[in-house]
């Protein structure tokens, strides 16, 4: 289950900040070519699949692989299912640089991505004395944590039973969960929005990420005309630019108007594409902060 992983605070008084010691960072080779080029994602939990909980980690790590220049490749959302996890990390870990997974590392019976990512990569399981030592120190002042039967306990150290050969990367002061990484390239991540995205977000320095000069940018117009009007001249301005690496989408918000996306390398180059673009279909650059408000004005 990918909301398992923290258990509700109820004490009254506030808790005293944790202050844990991140992980050393790594210095990458400065080689180029050797950064992370493609990327895919492997969401996990029965809750997704039937309904109950929204998927929004997916949409946060195609967000940082876009804002990074790293190309996902694909999304997948599977179910608690050891069969499921081993054939789909066992795949991805194959074909991409950078897969992430989300979900089931909480401690309930139904939390098996660890154990089932320990067989994938032929790997046992161990517990990790310094998670153990964090979690212990995060539980200290929350009451329920003495409450707890024995059995309740060992439940709760299952978030701490890593595949053996596993790297684990504390990225954060005021976390105990660490990210696990396997094969140099997949990292499980907990299913909670608020954690995944921080996590993610604090993983920067431990990735190889692409150089600043090989990102996308990407330029936003706006226009009130319907898509069918401006379909022609999209159609023949991607064909024109289409050798310089530059893609052309539209994207249209109901009864509003249409967004027209403009992404390349060379972002001089874009620029002068959107002017191009505001003139002919009579609209204007907006922010990424702008259009994302809109969007979501013409989804409700």
């Amino acid at each position: 289950m990918s909301c398992s992983t923290v258990p509700p605070d109820n004490s009254a008084f506030q808790l005293p900040p944790l202050n844990f010691a991140i992980s050393p960072v790594p210095k990458h080779p400065p080689n180029k070519g050797r950064h992370i080029k493609t990327a895919a994602a492997l969401i996990i939990g029965d809750e997704i699949l039937n309904g109950k909980t929204l998927d929004r980690n997916s949409n946060y790590f195609a967000r940082f692989c876009f804002e990074h220049g790293i190309q996902l490749k694909r999304v997948e959302v599977i179910a608690d299912d050891e069969v499921e996890i081993i054939e789909a990390s066992r795949r991805m870990v194959q074909m991409y640089d950078f897969v992430v997974t989300s979900g089931g590392i909480g401690p309930t019976h139904d939390d098996i991505t660890y154990a089932s990512l320990a067989k994938s990569f032929d790997q046992g399981l161990v517990y990790h004395n310094e998670t153990l030592a964090r979690m212990e120190v995060s539980g200290k002042h929350r009451a329920w944590v003495s409450k707890q039967t024995e059995e309740q306990r060992m439940a709760r150290k299952r978030m701490a039973l890593f595949p053996d050969a596993a790297e684990v990367i504390f990225v954060a002061s005021d976390i105990w969960v660490p990210v696990v990484r396997l094969q140099g390239k997949l990292c499980i991540f907990p299913g909670i929005p608020s954690l995944f995205q921080k996590m993610l977000d604090n993983l920067k320095p431990f990735l190889p990420l692409p150089p600043e000069e090989e990102r996308p940018f990407r330029l936003q117009v706006f226009t009130g005309l319907p898509e069918s009007s401006i379909a022609p001249f999209l159609t023949n301005l991607q064909k024109r630019v289409q050798p310089e690496g530059i893609q052309i989408g539209s994207y249209p918000v109901l009864q509003k108007g249409v967004y027209v996306s403009l992404i390349g390398a060379n972002r001089g180059r874009v620029h002068q594409l959107g002017v191009e673009v505001e003139k002919e279909v009579e609209g204007r650059v907006v922010t990424e902060a702008e259009a994302e408000a809109k969007r979501q004005l013409g989804c409700q």
